[in-house]
């Protein structure tokens, strides 16, 4: 496969992640309100999950698994649907508007909730698809 067809495999990619984003964002401003992102939040703790799952089955029982596919799932769907820079704006408005308490409470919630999620599916990865020795 070219070069040319890997770019697209992870900008279509890109695009299934930004629009599933958009729909977690949207949802989110119905169901809690605009005075905190808790879209993003979700989108990025679930994204680090699923990131961690997805590199313990690349390791363990991927290796029929293209490199093609992998980019098409990691750097474009996963790429497109977690926002750090989404997270980062948000954290810049929040305390632009001084809700500094708000502010530190999701720095910190969105940092130690995504490792706990890569971590956590890193660890379910490996329970469900490592080989048993």
């Amino acid at each position: 496969m070219s070069s040319l067809w890997i770019y697209i495999l992870v900008f279509v990619g890109g695009g299934f992640g930004a629009a599933a984003r958009h729909g977690v964002n949207r949802a989110s401003f119905v169901l809690i309100g605009p005075n905190f992102p808790a879209g993003t939040l979700f989108v990025n703790v679930i994204g680090c999950a699923v990131m961690g799952l997805l590199t313990s089955y690349f390791a363990f029982r991927g290796e029929q698994t293209s490199q093609h596919l992998r980019l098409f799932m990691t750097t474009g769907i996963l790429g497109g649907f977690t926002t750090f820079s989404a997270f980062s704006i948000d954290t810049a408005l929040m305390w632009e508007r001084g809700d500094v308490l708000l502010t530190a409470f999701y720095v910190m919630s969105t940092f130690i909730l995504s490792l706990m999620g890569v971590f956590l599916g890193l660890f379910f990865g490996r329970a469900l698809l490592a080989p048993v020795v």
